[in-house]
Formats: C-alpha cells, structure tokens, sequence
C-alpha cells in the first residue's frame, strides 16, 4: 500500500504538534508545517514516519515551496490539516489594532486558503482526501473584546463552508472542528504578547480546559473514519464551559 501522508500546519507547538504526533500513531506519514524550524526538528524526531518542513502560510511563495516538497514524498497525500493560526489583543472595535487585525486574517483566513489550493491537486489525486479546518467556537459566536479574532474565525468557517459546497462530487471530504477553551502554551500568551498574568486568567478556577491532544482526538476521529462518512461541524468544549459566555469557575 501507498504511504499516507498527512500535512499538519502550525505543528511547531499546541494543537498542531500533538496533532502531528497522534496522526503519526495512526499510521501517517506526517509533513509538519510551521516557521520554527528547531521545534519542528525537535517534533519529528520523535516521530516513526514525518518530515519537516518550515513554511510560512501567510507567505504564496514558501506555501508553494511546501506544496513542492510535499509533492516530491513517496506516497498519496490523504490529509490536510489546516491548524496554522491565532489570535492577538483584546481591544474593543473602538480601539482596534488594525495590524492585528490584518495579521489574523491572513493567518487563519488567507493561510488556509493559500495552503488548501496548492495541495488540492495532490489531495485529490488520491482519491480519498479530507481537508480539515481548525476554526473556534468564535467563528460561530462573538463576544466583547474578540473583534478581530471573530470576524477572522467567522471568515475561516465561511471559507470551509464554501469549500464543502464547491468541492461536492468530488473526493474530498471538508471537517470543520470549532474548539472552546483549549489551554495550551502558546495561545492566550501570544493573544496578551506575553503578559503571563492576562494569560492565566483565562483558565483560572476552570478545573478540566481541553488540552491540545483533545483536539487532536477529534482530528483523528473525524479523519479516520469510512470515507463517505463526512463530519460536517464538530464543535468541542470542556464541560466547565456550557457556551461561549458561560464558564463555570472554582475561584
């Protein structure tokens, strides 16, 4: 048999890299995809079957240098996860970074576009792909101080719905996974530029966030199962959160 190869954007940490490593105990040539060249050597080396690959999705040029590389493995590329994104600040609309807001569209928004057309060809080759979008239950609903990270999510789950749509007939399944509170290393730092303390207080009093090999449960799942089955929307939350604004804490 073909050697399945899986491409995992933003595997460098968080979600990403314990996706990589769960789609690499499934069986999957895994390709990581993210800037940080050293955490992606780091992450492979761990791995049975994986390459690395340092691209920037923000970037046409080095998306389609990855698209090279990919396409230049031994083996049927099967799956797409496009994990790469993130979120910076916490101004109100009033008082918007709109560099911020720019640098989060493109990341989320145009990276997974720009990253889903340069391998659909090889995706679709062959003949039993899945492209999974790691959107947030922020691209569903919106809350105060969440602008520019919504709209970015709310643009993402249009892109994947549009997607599904256009892609119809053809042998490709689209998944959208819509996480709430995941605690992971990176996201809520970066979202505070580093102001540990504002970071912290997002999961504070929560007793169980999700964890980033949570989510890459659902990846899995969702990727492994009989093809003609296709998990359109698969929203995920830890149970201390019932809704977006609804969090039970233990202060």
């Amino acid at each position: 048999m073909s050697t399945r190869i899986a491409v995992v954007t933003g595997a460098s940490s968080g979600i990403g890299a314990a996706t990589a490593r769960r789609l690499d105990a499934e069986g999957f040539h895994v390709v990581a995809v993210a800037r940080r060249e050293d955490r992606l050597n780091d992450l492979v080396a761990g791995l049975k079957s994986a390459t690395a690959v340092a691209a920037d999705v923000t970037s046409d040029e080095s998306v389609a240098a990855l698209a090279e590389a990919v396409g230049a493995l031994d083996g049927t590329v099967e799956l797409l996860v496009n994990n790469a994104g993130g979120a910076i600040g916490a101004e109100t609309v009033e008082q918007a970074d709109l560099g911020d807001w720019l640098w989060m569209f493109d990341v989320n928004v145009l990276g997974t576009v720009r990253v889903t057309k340069a391998l659909l060809p090889l995706l679709e080759r062959s003949g039993r792909a899945t492209i999974v979008v790691l959107s947030s239950t922020a691209g569903l609903v919106v809350y105060e101080g969440g602008g520019g990270y919504t709209a970015a999510k709310h643009a993402q789950t249009a892109v994947a719905e549009t997607l599904r749509l256009e892609l119809n007939g053809r042998p490709i399944r689209v998944v959208e996974i819509d996480p709430g509170m995941v605690r992971t290393d990176e996201f809520a730092l970066k979202r505070f530029e580093g102001d540990a303390q504002k970071a912290a207080a997002v999961y504070a009093g929560v007793a169980e966030p999700l964890v980033a090999e949570d989510i890459a449960d659902c990846i899995a799942w969702t990727a492994t199962r009989p093809h003609h089955v296709n998990i359109d929307r698969l929203v995920v939350r830890p149970l201390a959160q019932a809704a977006q604004h609804k969090v039970h804490r233990v202060l």
